[in-house]
């Protein structure tokens, strides 16, 4: 009798034992899925990809090319690793160049490039060459003109364009090389910002 008490006892703290212990297990995988933040996943990936934008008119924005693309499910923008990119501005001047990485918002409005930014100016008969070396660089475009029922507004003016870091700049042109930290530019208006630490190098008759 006394042997069937001390099982029956044995039994009922193993029992409560068992229970505490899938509390605490329950509630501590609880905490680390609440604290879990890693990157979302992707809805779909593309190796050694060319990706050409339009704008509501059909006209061409910009082009990326790259060994690796991914796409977030979530809210539609897209990764590049190793980017080639090609923008044109309203002046329809090509811009080309490289970064570490870039990132491209659903509506193709915001493309910030992320680290080393090495970008130029193709010259033309109208345009000089110019260079831009920089770091983390941020290309914004207007939104797209909308109607009051949300729908693209044909014939719409053009969309602005707009670059901007926080980062050391060099912007080498024929005759001049300027270095600053932080830079803002607009390619419409075809005006240039140095924000701070400024200093301007100028070199008479170069490239005559």
């Amino acid at each position: 009798m006394i042997e069937r008490r001390t099982w029956l006892v044995i039994a009922v703290l193993a029992l409560i034992a068992f229970a505490a212990w899938m509390e605490v297990w329950l509630m501590r995988a609880r905490d680390t899925s609440e604290d879990f933040t890693g990157p979302p996943r992707s809805d779909y990936t593309m190796n050694d990809f060319t990706l050409d934008a339009l704008d509501s008119e059909g006209a061409h924005s910009f082009t990326v090319t790259g060994p690796r693309m991914a796409r977030r499910g979530d809210d539609g923008s897209v990764y590049v690793t190793l980017p080639n990119y090609e923008i044109v501005d309203n002046s329809s001047n090509t811009w080309k160049g490289t970064s570490e990485s870039a990132w491209v918002d659903k509506d193709g409005n915001v493309m910030k490039l992320e680290g080393k930014v090495l970008m130029h100016r193709e010259p033309t008969e109208k345009v000089e060459r110019v260079d831009l070396d920089t770091n983390d660089l941020t290309i914004t475009t207007d939104p797209k003109l909308k109607d009051a029922q949300g729908h693209p507004i044909a014939n719409a003016p053009h969309r602005n364009k707009r670059m901007e870091t926080a980062a050391p700049t060099v912007i080498s042109e024929t005759n001049t090389v300027s270095h600053s930290v932080g830079m803002k530019a607009d390619l419409d208006l075809k005006t240039v910002e140095l924000l701070s630490e400024v200093h301007i190098v100028t070199m008479p008759g170069k490239g005559k």
